[in-house]
């Protein structure tokens, strides 16, 4: 009992692993970059194209490969966020962040050309939506299928969208 509880206390002296550190830490600059950028369009932030860009860059930075990096076998389960059933579904999880990094790129590349205001092509639209109920926008197969015509507001909400699936899926809760 009591090698336990020094070992316990080793480890916590130690400090966080720094793979699961890294991690928490890009994920937080990707969930800051998202949050910007959703306030634009909500109208909760003032719209400022080089706050955009950085921002739409900071998510192009840390999805695709990177966010896949960030994932090592060995540093998944407790104390990390990260369910272990990321390897068993490896490939769908890399699947995933490798879509994320193409949305995110396509975002930063219409971040690039930003004007100086939010222009009506830059957002969903309003109106109801269409195909089957999508909660995203007017033209959800139009935006899979070349999502560089997709509005900017819309390839976020997808960011989003992918986000969420890979959290419920990948996940967990640690206390």
């Amino acid at each position: 009992m009591l090698s336990l509880a020094c070992a316990s206390a080793v480890v916590a002296a130690a400090g966080p692993d720094p793979i699961v550190a890294t991690r928490q830490s890009a994920m937080k600059e990707m969930a800051a970059a998202a949050k910007t950028i959703a306030g634009m369009f909500d109208g909760k932030l003032a719209y400022d194209a080089v706050a955009f860009k950085a921002a739409a860059g900071t998510l192009r930075t840390r999805t695709g490969p990177a966010l896949i990096a960030e994932f090592p076998i060995g540093t998944l389960g407790p104390p990390s966020g990260a369910r272990l059933e990321i390897d068993q579904a490896r490939s769908e999880f890399e699947a995933l962040a490798r879509h994320i990094g193409m949305l995110a790129s396509t975002l930063a590349a219409k971040a690039e050309r930003a004007p100086p205001s939010i222009t009506d092509d830059m957002r969903m639209g309003s109106g109801p939506a269409m195909g089957g109920g999508s909660l995203l926008g007017k033209r959800p197969a139009a935006a899979e299928a070349d999502p560089a015509k997709a509005p900017a507001e819309h390839l976020l909400h997808l960011i989003l969208q992918d986000c969420s699936s890979c959290h419920s899926r990948f996940r967990q809760k640690v206390l």
